[in-house]
Parts: C-alpha cells; structure tokens; sequence
C-alpha cells in the first residue's frame, strides 16, 4: 500500500507500526522521498482491511488523502512489524 497525503513527520510510520503490531500482522512501513508512506503487510484477511481502515485515518496530525494498493510484495514478510529507514 501507499499512504498519500501529510503523513510524514506526524508519526504515521509508528502509528502504523503500533496499529499493525495490534493487529499481529507481519511486514513493514518506510518514508518514500515523494513525501507519502508505502506499508508492506500480511497476515489474516479481516485483520487487513482493519488495518487498511485505520491507515486511511492515520494518527492525530496527519492528513490522509488516499490509500493505494500496489502490486503485492513477493517477499516473505519478518514479524514483528518493523518501521524501514
């Protein structure tokens, strides 16, 4: 997934990281230099969209104006869910 919108520098990589870690999903979440947010995640189904649901929210602070799916991650996804540099 990418997370458009002022999501950087608002906490939005340890909210995801806290969110996903609740939802015991694998996977991570890394700044890309375009200023939006790309998360990797796997786990079950129902607990995705959950996940999904509240990344379109985000943390106090941060504006989310889109969630996009991209092409799946052909990696195997390390738990716990860790935040990327």
């Amino acid at each position: 997934m990418k997370v458009v919108g002022r999501v950087q520098g608002v906490g939005f990589r340890w909210f995801t990281r806290v969110v996903a870690r609740r939802l015991q999903l694998a996977g991570w979440v890394r700044n890309l230099p375009d200023g939006s947010v790309e998360v990797a995640a796997s786990g079950r189904e129902e607990k995705l969209e959950e996940f999904r649901e509240l990344l379109g929210r985000g943390p106090d602070g941060a504006v989310v104006s889109d969630v996009v799916d991209l092409e799946p991650v052909v990696e195997e996804l390390d738990f716990p869910f860790a935040m990327r540099r």
